[in-house]
């Protein structure tokens, strides 16, 4: 016989609480939960595989406790004069957070996000017994400076969290808006870059803003760009005594010896693995275009998805693309829908799905 949930003991602020759970339906096509859908070039499967054998050599061995090889190759990879010192990284972004919560959150202590933002933010806040509190957005899903620094002022956050550029809307965010937060704020600022290899060429993003700031967080992932979302590996860039802070709350080895192979060897193909993220772009514009043409309404985006409004039945739209062999997100914002860019093909299945709901 199953034991019910509420006959443990269980924590009383987690009761009545719903896990993280974007639907996982296998389905032709699968747009909902902002995937690279591309697959890895297949010499640089090759590749990795041979690092992973090469790993399982020394199977019986705790990993690297410092996960230095890998440190170096995303300080390489990010640039702006890093060092392997201002690196960390975990499975997968998530747990990146996780840390950070850990060591600058907790019972007593408040974060500050704005929704809609990424879900998974006031999700970890709980987890960790961080107050989530909520400050409200600009029209357009933008944050202005003066808006954050009259949210920061109004709350006294301990922790302010950015999306840059936001899930679920694709707004990105003004550097501007950044260095404000960070003048009024007394704790850690961090800023969730996930999507930044989707930002238009030539993008300032908030790695420029490290020097002389050492509450500065910015966090990165290898789950979209790198079509690695499979391997859980995500990363942040601070001060290195951001790195010092978060050994205290990690557990022991916690990145295993096969997920720093896989990572070392993507990273040394980074031109081949970025390559998808042009044709990504292209087809992300084109859902934008083809959706507008349609008469959604279409929101300006920066990353690999788009959230489109002017939907009267949101849950008739997923159900009928779902229907279809096609499945995108629902995430509860009234009258919107969202979907990932996907590969040519699959872009265009979406798109002559939605232009058949459309016409109906």
């Amino acid at each position: 016989m199953t034991t019910p949930l509420d006959a443990l003991p269980l924590r009383d602020d987690l009761r009545g609480r719903q896990p993280y759970g974007a639907p996982q339906l296998h389905v032709p096509v699968e747009l909902n939960v902002n995937e690279n859908t591309h697959p890895i070039p297949e010499d640089v499967a090759r590749d990795i595989i041979e690092r992973i054998a090469a790993s399982l050599l020394t199977i019986n061995r705790y990993p690297d406790r410092e996960f230095t090889e890998l440190r170096q190759a995303l300080a390489r990879y990010l640039g702006h004069g890093l060092t392997e010192a201002n690196i960390w990284a975990a499975n997968g972004s998530n747990e990146v957070l996780q840390h950070i919560l850990q060591a600058f959150g907790g019972p007593g202590r408040r974060v500050l996000g704005f929704p809609p933002t990424y879900s998974m933010h006031s999700i970890i806040a709980s987890s960790t017994g961080t107050e989530w509190v909520e400050g409200e957005r600009d029209p357009g899903y933008q944050i202005s400076p003066e808006t954050a620094v009259r949210w920061i002022e109004q709350t006294d956050p301990d922790l302010v969290f950015f999306c840059a550029p936001n899930n679920p809307t694709g707004t990105p965010l003004p550097l501007e808006t950044i260095e404000a937060a960070y003048e009024a704020a007394r704790g850690v600022v961090v800023v969730d870059e996930a999507y930044e290899e989707f930002a238009p060429a030539g993008t300032p993003n908030a790695l420029s803003l490290l020097p002389g700031r050492q509450r500065l967080l910015v966090s990165r992932t290898m789950s979209k760009a790198f079509a690695f979302a499979g391997a859980r590996l995500g990363y942040l860039a601070a001060d290195p005594a951001v790195a010092d802070a978060l050994r205290l709350v990690r557990l022991p080895y916690h990145l295993s010896a096969l997920t720093q192979a896989a990572a070392v060897a993507a990273l040394d193909h980074t031109p081949e693995m970025l390559a998808m993220v042009d044709d990504i772009k292209r087809q992300r514009d084109r859902i934008v275009e083809r959706l507008g043409e349609l008469g959604y309404e279409v929101w300006p985006t920066a990353s690999n998805f788009v959230l489109f409004g002017g939907v009267d039945d949101p849950e008739a739209l997923f159900e009928w693309l779902l229907a279809r062999g096609i499945i995108i997100r629902n995430l509860g914002i009234p009258n919107h829908l969202r979907v990932s860019a996907g590969t040519e093909a699959e872009t265009t299945a979406f798109l002559d799905a939605m232009a058949e709901y459309t016409a109906r």
